[in-house]
């Protein structure tokens, strides 16, 4: 299964989805398989949760098994996929790892007929709580993103997704005017643009979406001119969304409850700030609510952010000549503390996974207006974060 070259995956990947690395964008956009796709759930282990869980998805009926234990490992809260989805990676969400005060990086190949997961192998992620990663599209490396440490890592990958010691280790300085929450810098996820040259960080504890040039084959990343966009003071930028063409960036800010929109200069790796949007009704008081997670839609009409306190995802729809955004109302998610969320390969499905109610609940997606509309299935997954979707190949 795992004897093809990466990029002689990657190209036919390139057909099924439009991988943008990480829990924060992975829509396949037209490939409906009669097989289906296993749809992965990282999760914060405890009580209830042990690891990733699995359950098999049909993108044409929304329809979801029960979820199962696929592997056991400590908080894997994110994931992302290899270009050839033969590989699953995950961030283990810890403060300590082999002694040490530094999260983790684990490695899991995949059977693709079972859906189980084999470890691999884990590597220290580079710092304490490690909160998201990408895969490169040429399988070559694995980016992570320390929350705790603000600092963010690549870990080189054999073709047998074996990871490898890090080449890269930055540590970001400064802090922003909330000092409870912005005290230090607070790397919040990492994102490769659509060519792959460029990646991207939004650290919460700074305001700033961090921009690096990427070297894939040195596994280097080192700082753009000019090295960084900003967002408005105390918005604390989460997560990152790119548009299908490339030429937009979402930024869902979490502390301030809004979505800026940036032009990308895909050349030179320069964000330009278009508009700021709240995500919540007018009148709803930052404490205790946050934003999650962005998502765009793979036609690019809409944009999707979760709101944790409202558990709602707030819906946009894009212009898609000028990036810029219009509200389009609200959906509740049928559960408590929405973490994260994904738009299922075809695009006519999103799976919200609750983290504080531990469900997973499905929605249709109306092509035309982007709203979304229960369709009953509920699963239960313990303290479920991410979803992932790899295809089933028999």
């Amino acid at each position: 299964m795992h004897s093809l070259h990466p990029i002689t995956r990657l190209l036919g990947l390139a057909l099924l989805s439009s991988l943008l690395g990480g829990c924060a964008a992975k829509d396949v956009a037209t490939h409906e398989p009669s097989q289906g796709y296993w749809a992965y759930f990282g999760t914060y282990t405890g009580p209830k949760s042990k690891g990733i869980y699995v359950a098999r998805f049909d993108p044409r009926t929304g329809s979801l098994s029960e979820p199962r234990l696929a592997a056991e490992t400590p908080s894997p809260s994110f994931l992302a996929l290899s270009p050839g989805m033969d590989f699953l990676y995950a961030v283990n969400e810890v403060d300590q790892f082999e002694g040490k005060k530094t999260g983790s990086v684990s490695s899991f190949a995949i059977d693709s007929r079972s859906g189980d997961l084999r470890p691999i192998n884990s590597k220290p992620s580079g710092g304490a709580g490690p909160c998201h990663l990408s895969a490169h599209w040429g399988g070559r490396n694995v980016l992570v993103a320390n929350y705790a440490a603000g600092t963010v890592e690549v870990l080189p990958v054999n073709e047998n997704g074996l990871l490898g010691n890090p080449t890269t280790v930055i540590h970001h300085q400064g802090s922003g005017p909330d000092k409870q929450r912005q005290e230090t810098p607070h790397a919040h996820s990492i994102m490769l643009d659509k060519a792959q040259q460029f990646a991207l960080v939004n650290d919460l504890g700074l305001d700033r979406v961090m921009v690096y040039r990427f070297d894939p084959k040195a596994g280097k990343l080192t700082p753009n001119d000019p090295p960084s966009a900003s967002v408005a003071a105390g918005s604390g930028p989460r997560h990152l969304a790119f548009s299908p063409d490339g030429r937009f960036a979402y930024v869902n800010n979490e502390m301030a409850l809004t979505v800026t929109t940036f032009a990308f200069d895909a050349e030179r790796g320069v964000l330009r700030e278009l508009q700021t949007l709240p995500t919540v009704p007018e009148g709803t008081g930052r404490a205790g609510n946050s934003t999650a997670e962005i998502r765009v839609h793979p036609s690019g009409k809409f944009v999707y952010v979760s709101n944790r306190g409202p558990d709602s995802i707030a819906i946009f729809r894009a212009d898609p000549k000028t990036g810029m955004l219009t509200a389009a109302g609200f959906e509740p998610t049928q559960g408590k503390t929405p973490r994260s969320f994904s738009i299922a390969p075809g695009g006519r499905y999103l799976l919200a996974a609750n983290q504080n109610s531990d469900s997973v609940v499905v929605f249709r997606i109306d092509e035309e207006s982007g709203k979304l509309t229960p369709t009953g299935t509920t699963v239960n997954v313990p303290s479920p974060v991410c979803v992932e979707f790899a295809l089933i190949r028999r």
